[in-house]
């Protein structure tokens, strides 16, 4: 496991407690970066998980 992939698993989780705290306190702007927030989350945690995949095929 490399530090892109942890940090992007923690970004998507912080996404979606902002998204769900925007839900609670009915504010889409809240719901929208929580939303973005997953997204950015999901995009470093597969840009890990790709550095380690090319990391073990040059093994």
């Amino acid at each position: 496991m490399n530090t892109d992939q942890i940090k992007g698993a923690a970004k998507e989780v912080a996404g979606k407690v902002q998204q769900k705290t925007g839900e609670v306190i009915n504010s889409p702007e809240q719901q929208a970066k929580g939303a973005a927030r997953q997204v950015e989350g999901n995009v470093q945690k597969n840009y890990g998980d790709a550095k380690e995949n090319i990391k073990d095929a040059t093994r």
